[in-house]
């Protein structure tokens, strides 16, 4: 069981940051998958094979409910997969100044990602940020904080302490 500090939810980012983080990570997500699309189609052309053509034709006639199931697997694996390796922040975090981190304040495992991550498959998942914290965080125990913030406090805490103790040289 984890120790929940008080300090984490008063440097939790604001909802504005997360919605911001939510458009840049989906719009960076879009434009890896047009890029993708777009390498594949220059290939066939350059090599006069079209089979990344065939593929991306046979894709567009799926039906819209595994359009959507494919769609959001790929967006999770592309979540996981950024916010294990940065250690917590993908590249709209790092745009934002925020991260991700766990309720006691340490870096999450690989454990806390995957839930954190294939909670997001959850419909409306993306709505739960209004509330008190995204469904993605409370069910993963992890929060995503303004870090400039977050450090200034601990740095604050960290002078109060010292306050009084005898320096040696």
């Amino acid at each position: 069981m984890r120790k929940y500090l008080q300090i984490i939810d008063r440097n939790r980012a604001s909802k504005w940051k997360r919605l911001a983080n939510f458009v840049i990570d989906r719009l960076i997500f879009n434009l890896i998958i047009l890029s993708i699309g777009f390498a594949g189609g220059l290939i066939d052309r350059l090599l006069d094979q079209y089979y990344f053509t065939e593929i991306f034709l046979e894709y567009s006639e799926i039906a819209r409910f595994w359009d959507i199931i494919i769609t959001s697997l790929i967006y999770v694996v592309y979540m996981f997969l950024t916010e294990y390796f940065t250690k917590g922040r993908t590249l709209a975090k790092y745009i934002t100044g925020t991260k991700v981190i766990t309720i006691d304040g340490e870096n999450p495992a690989l454990k806390d990602y995957f839930i954190r991550n294939i909670s997001r498959i959850v419909p409306f998942d993306f709505l739960s940020f209004l509330g008190e914290n995204g469904w993605h965080d409370s069910w993963s125990d992890t929060r995503v904080i303004d870090i400039k913030e977050y450090s200034t406090e601990l740095q604050r805490k960290r002078d109060i302490e010292e306050i009084g103790s005898k320096e040696i040289a």
